[in-house]
C-alpha cells in the first residue's frame, strides 16, 4: 500500500476524506447537523410538523410522510450559482438530488410509526467540493434521528420509526485508478462515476453508475461496489459514534 501513489490531497485511493458532524447548527429545526466531507460542507436540518400532505388526507393514507429539499447556496461554488427562484424554476439536478435524499431516508423510516406527522429534511450546501449528494444523505439521516429523538423524549411518539441508519458515498475510476469518496477535481475527470446508498445493515438503497465517455466491465463494477461498501462501513461507524455522544 505504501508504494501506491497518493491522491492530490494526500489520501490513499481507498481513503475517505476527513468526515465531521456538528450538531445543532440550526437551532430552530427539530434536529440539525453540519456535515463535512473534506471541503464539502452541508447543513442538514430536520423539522417535524404535526400534519400530513393534503393528498394523504384525501386518499385516507395512514401514517406520516417524509420529504426532502436540497439547494446549493450561491456562494457554495467557485463561480456564483444563481438561486433557483431567480430563474423561476428548479433545475433538473436539484430535483434529482432531493428525490434521492427523500427515497434514501424513506427506505429506513416506518411511516406508519411516524404518526400523523411530516418529517421535512432540508439540505443546504455551504461549500461544494464533490459529493454533495452523498454528504447530504449521510447528514440528513443524523438530523432526522436527532429530530425523532426529541419527539420520543417528549412522548409524542410511542416508538422509534427509524429502523436503520443510511449513508452514501461516491466511488469512481479516475486516471485508471479506482477511488473512494471523490473530491471535485476527481469527479470532474472521472471516466466512471458511482454513487452508492446503503443502510447500516448493508442493504442497497440505490446505486447510480455512469460511464463518462467510457464503459466499464462487470469486474470493474464489482470492485467499485466493494470499495464503496468499505467506505460506507466507515461512515456507518462514524454516524453511530456521533449518535452515541448526542443521545446519552
Amino acid at each position: 500500500m505504501s508504494s501506491t501513489p497518493l491522491r492530490h490531497d494526500g489520501r490513499r485511493p481507498d481513503q475517505l476524506r476527513p468526515v465531521t458532524f456538528e450538531p445543532n447548527i440550526a437551532p430552530y429545526a427539530t434536529g440539525s447537523v453540519l456535515v463535512s466531507f473534506g471541503l464539502t460542507r452541508v447543513i442538514c436540518a430536520a423539522t417535524i410538523e404535526p400534519n400530513v400532505p393534503t393528498w394523504m388526507k384525501q386518499q385516507k393514507v395512514p401514517g406520516g410522510w417524509l420529504t426532502a429539499e436540497y439547494s446549493m447556496l450561491p456562494y457554495s461554488t467557485l463561480d456564483r450559482k444563481p438561486r433557483d427562484i431567480s430563474r423561476g424554476k428548479i433545475d433538473g439536478r436539484t430535483v434529482e438530488i432531493q428525490r434521492l435524499i427523500g427515497r434514501s431516508l424513506r427506505a429506513v423510516v416506518d411511516l406508519q410509526k411516524l404518526g400523523q406527522n411530516t418529517l421535512w429534511v432540508d439540505c443546504d450546501v455551504l461549500q461544494a467540493d464533490g459529493g454533495t449528494r452523498t454528504a447530504a444523505i449521510t447528514g440528513a439521516y443524523l438530523a432526522a434521528r436527532l429530530a425523532v429523538q426529541k419527539l420520543l423524549d417528549a412522548r409524542k411518539l410511542p416508538e422509534n420509526p427509524i429502523a436503520d441508519s443510511v449513508a452514501a458515498v461516491s466511488v469512481g475510476s479516475c486516471g485508471g485508478r479506482e477511488l473512494l469518496d471523490l473530491a471535485y477535481t476527481e469527479d470532474r475527470d472521472a471516466e466512471v462515476d458511482f454513487n452508492l446508498v446503503m443502510t447500516g445493515r448493508g442493504q442497497f438503497v440505490e446505486v447510480q453508475a455512469s460511464g463518462e465517455e467510457a464503459t466499464f466491465s462487470q469486474e470493474q463494477l464489482n470492485r467499485l461496489v466493494t470499495l464503496g461498501q468499505q467506505g460506507l462501513k466507515e461512515l456507518t461507524a462514524l454516524q453511530a459514534a456521533f449518535l452515541a455522544r448526542q443521545l446519552l
